[in-house]
């Protein structure tokens, strides 16, 4: 449909508006009780409800793995590996989960990491993290550092190229995969080829004016920004540590990046301005702004005019970087 609501297609303002009305409630009214509950809801897999989620490959084996983190926590692994022909290792994407640090899950990214390691080729990891409040920031970077690091060293023990590797992170994910990719290179690393950022939360010190712009948007809203930013680093201090907001690290020598914003998200503008800021490093970046879009948007692919766009947007970019 063309008409829109909101700056919406249609679609798009049904469905957003279903989710805001009847979904669960906004992160600052819940109790740590019900944060834990919520997160642990599974999309459905089957009906009506499950095309707006996008499909599961079946040409994509999922299986379970465990990295060492630096406190002695064992880190889940969720494993997605394409049906390829021949035995050579696969390059590896690292993948963090979306949920403002503080609720989502490795499950229900299913669809879309199943559709990376099927269109790419690759071998897709998602990282199920420690989250807040009950481990407020820098416990979730910390543990997708320590993954990502365990994934490159351990590489051949998992029929992977520990020479090739990307991350790719949606919102709270998107900023741990830029704080990983800034990690990777103050270590010296230079085995990250690619980082994507969907909708990244780059500045919780909140000076996006995007903030204020969509201050009332659907699905999130200026004030669940600040309530998700309260629970993953209470300290206001520390948020201009370059570990919780990665704008304002360095970033000389990062790898390329492909950044995908959504025009009516209230955290619109730290995709925008990290992309100029890496630009600005030398850093190669392809910035998209998907109109009409609100926040959430990967995970909504049924219920968008953009969903097969974006994704086969990231299976371009790294493919480039991953197989070129």
């Amino acid at each position: 449909m063309s008409l829109t609501v909101r700056g919406m297609p249609l679609r798009t303002a049904v469905v957003t508006t279903l989710i805001d009305r009847l979904g669960r409630k906004p992160v600052g009214e819940c109790t740590r009780e019900e944060i834990e509950a919520a997160r642990e809801r599974i999309y459905p897999r089957r009906g009506p409800v499950a095309r707006i989620f996008g499909p599961v490959r079946e040409d994509v084996q999922i299986s379970s793995l465990a990295a060492a983190a630096r406190d002695g926590h064992e880190i889940p692994l969720r494993a997605y590996r394409p049906a390829v022909i021949g035995g050579a290792p696969l390059p590896v994407i690292v993948f963090f989960h979306g949920g403002g640090w503080v609720w989502g899950n490795v499950v229900n990214d299913d669809p879309l990491c199943t559709t990376l390691a099927a269109e790419i080729g690759a071998l897709v990891l998602s990282v199920d993290y420690r989250m807040a409040p009950h481990f407020p920031a820098p416990v979730a970077a910390h543990d997708c550092i320590d993954a990502t690091a365990w994934v490159s060293d351990r590489a051949a023990e998992i029929g992977a190229d520990g020479t090739r590797v990307a991350v790719c992170g949606e919102s709270a994910g998107g900023n741990l995969a830029a704080v990983v990719a800034q990690a990777f290179r103050d270590e010296g690393r230079t085995n990250l080829r690619h980082q994507t950022l969907i909708y990244p939360a780059t500045d919780l010190t909140l000076a996006s004016p995007s903030l204020d712009e969509h201050a009332n948007a659907p699905i999130l809203t200026r004030d669940s920004v600040h309530a998700f930013a309260d629970h993953y680093c209470p300290d206001h201090e520390r948020r201009a540590d370059p570990i919780v907001s990665p704008l304002f690290g360095s970033l000389d020598g990062l790898p390329p990046a492909l950044i995908q914003t959504a025009d009516l998200d209230p955290i619109r503008d730290d995709g925008t301005r990290y992309a100029r800021a890496l630009e600005d490093a030398g850093v190669r970046v392809r910035l998209t702004n998907y109109v009409g879009a609100p926040h959430g948007f990967a995970s909504l692919p049924g219920a968008t005019l953009i969903g097969s766009q974006h994704r086969a947007e990231i299976v371009t970019e790294v493919r480039r970087y991953l197989l070129g």
